[in-house]
């Protein structure tokens, strides 16, 4: 079976549009690794820090280029990802060390 030229073009051409969502994604596949690695805070600084450019990209795309990082109304996507981002940021900084205290 012979695929039409024009078809994948289109499917690379969207596949393309998703570039916004797959940095948060990136950011945070990064993040749960370095957290695997054994460094949790840095790992956490880096999935909040996704979070927020994901919330920058939202902010400077409009709702066509975005793709799949639009989900609601551009309002409500910048202020969740922006909590989130925000919240796991303040959650790793004010977390005291760990130890075992014996």
């Amino acid at each position: 079976m012979v695929r039409d030229d024009s078809a994948s073009s289109r499917a690379a051409a969207r596949s393309l549009k998703q570039w916004p969502l797959m940095i948060v994604v990136g950011g945070i596949v990064i993040g749960l690794v370095v957290i695997f690695l054994g460094q949790w805070r840095f790992g956490c600084l880096v999935i909040g820090s996704s979070l927020g450019v994901g919330a920058v990209e939202r902010i400077a795309l409009s709702n066509k280029e975005a793709g799949l990082l639009q989900v609601r109304s551009r309002p409500f996507d910048i202020l969740v990802m922006i909590a989130m981002g925000a919240g796991i940021i303040a959650l790793t900084i004010l977390v005291p060390e760990g130890g075992t205290g014996r």
